[in-house]
């Protein structure tokens, strides 16, 4: 009995380990987009962002841009400009001609236009869901869970353009009952962005207040 029970007991084990590992062909894809993204010097990208509240059934959307250039980015959305240079961080507010300035601490949890082309890294398992067609397009679908359970978010599903090699659209499931769809409307790779975008100049904002919180 008891040799039955430390057998029944190793085999839980081993399968529990296997379904905690990354499916092989889902980890294959993933590393093929992230080298096709780093091989970009830079990326422009507009963007639309559902947000599903399914206990009030409400959808709310909203639409942006990102420029990303290194660790560099430029993301407006909903009258609200972020500017960082990979060392600040500028925070404009067009309604109430308002900067806020702080250093950029980049949070390990924020999920946003500017990390789903990269988050998928590190701090998930993957496992890869099906190959499909929609619009004419080929597209790979695969599931990301947390390592960290105390997440907020309990999956994120990736939709990958499969010719491109690019996230197309990542759909995050937070634990209370919120799904965050992040859309690509225009994905361009290389694009010629300026150094300037990155970073914050008074002289283009007459009167703006300028909040220091460093």
């Amino acid at each position: 009995m008891k040799k039955c029970l430390l057998t029944i007991v190793t085999l839980g084990l081993i399968a529990s380990q296997l379904m905690a590992q990354s499916d092989p062909k889902a980890q294959e894809i993933l590393k093929g987009v992230s080298a096709k993204y780093k091989s970009y010097k830079s990326v422009s990208t507009s963007f639309k962002l559902n947000l599903l509240d399914q206990k009030l059934k409400k959808t709310t959307v909203q639409s942006g841009t990102v420029s990303l250039k290194g660790a560099a980015y430029n993301f407006a959305m909903s009258g609200q400009t972020v500017m960082c240079d990979g060392k600040t961080t500028w925070t404009y507010m067009k309604e109430s001609n308002e900067v806020q300035v702080s250093d950029n601490k980049p949070s390990v949890d924020a999920i946003s236009p500017t990390t789903i082309f990269t988050m998928y890294e590190k701090g998930f398992k993957s496992k890869f869901l099906a190959d499909k067609k929609v619009a004419g397009k080929a597209i790979q679908l695969i599931e990301l869970t947390p390592d960290d359970s105390k997440k907020s978010y309990f999956k994120i599903q990736l939709t990958i353009d499969k010719v491109g090699k690019y996230v197309n659209e990542a759909k995050v499931f937070d634990k209370n009952g919120n799904i965050y769809t992040y859309s690509i409307v225009k994905f361009t790779p290389n694009a010629i962005v300026t150094d300037d975008l990155f970073s914050f100049n008074k002289a283009k904002y007459p009167g703006v207040e300028i909040v220091d919180l460093r």
